[in-house]
């Protein structure tokens, strides 16, 4: 039976209007989204990298984060992605450090609380990881944010990042909102905070770093923020055509890509890359824990194979893929002529290979032209296979900016 034609008319108009409404909130969801601004790569604490006395059971742990671009709403993820039992978060504190440094010291000012699902509290089960709420936060670029954690229970296994380079506070009971850390315990270690993003009108973009200690710091000054990706970091902000541009460590201390410390780098490339909020290209940096670790013979031959797939999974998600060549270890522990020959030969495919979108040089920006196998020594923080601060500026000017606008 025909509708009459009023009602038929009244009909279309609340078809439209459903549809007109269901359009302009995609759109609205469209123009705004997350972007990862600081992050960590998680993994089993080792026995000597657990927290110290008094321990995070019924106490307080403030951590400080350097992000690297701003806004005006946050969120964080917290990780018990190896632990054995539930953690159990009470609170959750926010505050930006006064000044430059990354200091326990908080601007009582800028102190906020986060919420889980409406809560102060959150129990996060073993093997599970939980974004806050969305939270009004002033978060400047480049800024060291303090996050201070109170727990209930505490899982014996730890799901955490031993290579901080950053001093991390723990304090009796609950004490999310003191300012006097005086009689804190101090750890150089990260535990279940994992991430951090800003709300993002979709004019920015993550890259992120896939790596070694190289990438993670080693050799680099304890609150400091100087590794090589914070320096790249400054240098995008600096730059007006890259200042919308985040990076994300995603570096591991004696990580390699089929073993080492942590969860190898095949085995966690989609949870630490591929699943980054706003991840635009990736920076793989990583294979001198294979070659100098073991004696296999096909070791090159191996870690090429797994940047292709590496490669192949970041451009099926349109992730620009960028390959950077290993940097020397010569008179290191891990120099033998048959690394040497594999590390030639694994920088050579870099260097000549159709896959990646660029490449970037790290070997030639640092290497000892008079003995290519080795670090410059105004570079070598002294074992020949880590660099010091200025050798990481070195590996993070070297990188063209250009890179990061296509």
């Amino acid at each position: 039976m025909a509708l009459p034609t009023g009602l038929k008319n009244i009909c279309l108009l609340v078809i439209a209007w459903v549809y007109l409404s269901f359009t302009a909130g995609a759109a609205r969801a469209e123009t705004t989204s997350w972007l990862g601004t600081w992050g960590c790569a998680p993994q089993l604490t080792e026995p000597g990298n657990m927290p110290p006395a008094p321990g995070l059971a019924g106490n307080t742990l403030r951590q400080i984060v350097r992000v690297s671009v701003g806004g005006k709403q946050l969120r964080l993820r917290f990780s018990n992605a190896f632990g054995n039992s539930p953690v159990e978060i009470e609170s959750v504190h926010l505050a930006l450090c006064p000044g430059d440094k990354a200091t326990s010291t908080i601007d009582p000012s800028t102190v906020k609380a986060l919420a889980f699902h409406g809560n102060p509290s959150i129990t996060i089960p073993a093997g599970e990881m939980i974004w806050s709420d969305p939270l009004d936060f002033d978060l400047p670029a480049l800024t060291n944010l303090t996050v201070t954690m109170s727990f209930g229970a505490v899982p014996t296994k730890v799901t955490g990042h031993p290579g901080s380079r950053t001093t991390s506070y723990i304090l009796s009971g609950n004490a999310v909102t003191a300012t006097n850390t005086a009689d804190a315990a101090k750890t150089a270690h990260w535990y279940f905070l994992t991430s951090v993003d800003v709300r993002n009108d979709n004019s920015g973009a993550a890259v992120v770093a896939l790596g070694d200690s190289i990438t993670d710091g080693r050799g680099t000054t304890t609150d400091g923020n100087n590794r090589w990706p914070d320096v790249l970091a400054a240098r995008l902000h600096a730059n007006p055509a890259t200042a919308g541009v985040s990076v994300i460590n995603m570096g591991i201390g004696g990580n390699g890509i089929f073993g080492g410390l942590g969860p190898a780098a095949r085995l966690r490339f989609d949870g630490d890359v591929l699943d980054q909020s706003g991840a635009r290209w990736f920076i793989l940096f990583e294979g001198v824990n294979d070659i100098g670790g073991g004696h296999n013979p096909n070791i090159a031959t191996n870690l090429i194979k797994e940047y292709e797939h590496f490669v192949e999974k970041a451009h099926a998600r349109n992730i620009r893929a960028y390959g950077a060549t290993i940097t020397p270890f010569g008179r290191s522990f891990y120099y033998s002529p048959a690394h040497e020959a594999a590390r030639q030969q694994v920088n050579a495919w870099i260097r000549t290979n159709k896959l990646f979108d660029a490449v970037i040089d790290f070997d030639a920006a640092v290497r000892d032209p008079a003995a290519p196998a080795n670090i410059q020594k105004q570079y070598d923080v002294g074992d020949h296979l880590h660099l010091n601060p200025a050798g990481y500026r070195a590996l993070g000017d070297s990188i063209d900016l250009k890179l990061f606008s296509q």
